[in-house]
């Protein structure tokens, strides 16, 4: 029984992890069809942000759910009047610039704060469940990564300004023509986009040793996440991310964490050749 919870646990916080470490990329790639090659880039400096402001004093909460992503945020929205905005419809542009960005990312953050790994403690204490320990703070990841997904949901589901964003990004010449600016939204979902991302490296930022090149890390599995979801915003990042953090985790428990991680690159890539429209392309069809 006690085997049972631990692996319970282990698997949603799998689950949860992907889902924060994609929901960036679904709101940049899934809305806009923005392929951003610096995602990982942007949840590493959500990282630093967090580390920065907890040795400055803030309190640690605060720095990953309010500051990092602000910050991010702000960054992005700077990344995207100066180049993306230029690049929209050009897809192989859009990967050359994002990617060049990635490399100033990374030579900027080790300039301002070197080569060396830095991190903070888990502000959650872990807990004995019969033989076995659990890390306290994968519950407030798990919840985290279903508020956030809940957060979407209803975001662009029922407020005026997710069904702007929605209808921009299907026929930007109707929204134009209905008095509102594509340049704005466009604008608005890639802060968004961006904040989410600093969202997720700052929340992951206690479990890991940071450095400028963490970036790297993150970048596939997002993709993987987001691509194998399909069409469908939250419904492809729930999917998708519960498919692969379940193998991910069965493989690690019965055979090693290595495996787990090769597991899961493996049935990505069949998962894509069995349906090249993403789960939500066969299933789902029509969910948001």
């Amino acid at each position: 029984m006690d085997l049972s919870f631990v692996i319970l646990v282990e698997m949603l916080y799998a689950v949860a992890s992907l889902i924060l470490i994609g929901a960036g990329l679904a709101v940049v790639f899934g809305m806009m069809k923005v392929i951003n090659l610096a995602h990982g880039e942007f949840m590493m400096m959500g990282g630093y942000a967090t580390i920065t402001a907890v040795n400055l004093g803030v309190n640690v909460f605060v720095a990953m759910l309010i500051i990092a992503p602000l910050i991010v945020g702000l960054i992005g929205l700077v990344v995207e009047r100066l180049v993306i905005r230029h690049l929209y419809g050009r897809l192989v542009d859009t990967m050359l610039a994002t990617w060049g960005l990635s490399l100033f990312f990374i030579g900027a953050t080790t300039m301002i704060f070197g080569n060396t790994t830095t991190g903070i403690s888990t502000p959650i204490t872990g807990f004995a469940v019969g033989r076995y320990q659990i890390n306290g703070y994968n519950f407030f990841i798990i919840v985290v990564a279903i508020l956030l997904l809940v957060g979407i949901l209803a975001v662009l589901k029922t407020t005026r300004a997710g069904l702007i964003a929605r209808g921009a990004m299907q026929r930007a010449d109707m929204a134009a023509t209905l008095g509102y600016s594509p340049d704005r939204i466009y604008m608005a979902t890639f802060f968004c986009g961006s904040a989410l991302s600093g969202l997720a490296g700052a929340v992951l930022a206690p479990l890991v040793g940071l450095v400028p090149t963490s970036g790297g890390a993150y970048i596939a599995k997002a993709f993987i996440t987001v691509i194998a979801g399909g069409p469908s915003l939250v419904a492809g990042l729930l999917s998708s991310a519960s498919f692969f953090g379940v193998v991910s985790q069965f493989f690690t428990f019965a055979i090693s964490p290595v495996i787990g991680e090769v597991a899961l690159l493996v049935v990505a890539v069949l998962l894509l050749r069995l349906l090249p429209q993403g789960i939500t392309g066969r299933f789902f069809k029509g969910k948001l």
